[in-house]
C-alpha cells in the first residue's frame, strides 16, 4: 500500500485551475454536477425564471470549485511542461 495522495482532479497544464478528473471519484463529482444542473435548468427555469436558475447555478459552481480545492492538485499558475 502506498501513502501517495491521489488526487481526483489534476493541475491544468497551462493556467490556473483543475483539468478533467482522473479518478472515477471525480468523474462521479462531475455527473452529479451536470444532473443536479440539468434538473435545475429543467425545474427551477419555468416555475421560478432565470435569476433563480442563475443563483442556483453560481452556487453548484462554488461547490464544485470546493470540491476540486479539497481533492485536487494545489492551484498554481503554470506555464507548461515542469
Amino acid at each position: 500500500m502506498t501513502n501517495r495522495l491521489i488526487y481526483w482532479f489534476p493541475a491544468k497544464r497551462y493556467g490556473w485551475g483543475w483539468g478533467l478528473p482522473s479518478v472515477w471519484q471525480g468523474r462521479v463529482v462531475m455527473g452529479i454536477f451536470a444532473v443536479l444542473l440539468l434538473g435545475g435548468a429543467l425545474m427551477l427555469l419555468p416555475t421560478y425564471g432565470s435569476l433563480v436558475f442563475a443563483i442556483y447555478a453560481v452556487c453548484l459552481c462554488l461547490g464544485l470549485v470546493a470540491v476540486c480545492w479539497v481533492k485536487g492538485e494545489p492551484p498554481t499558475w503554470r506555464w507548461g511542461a515542469k
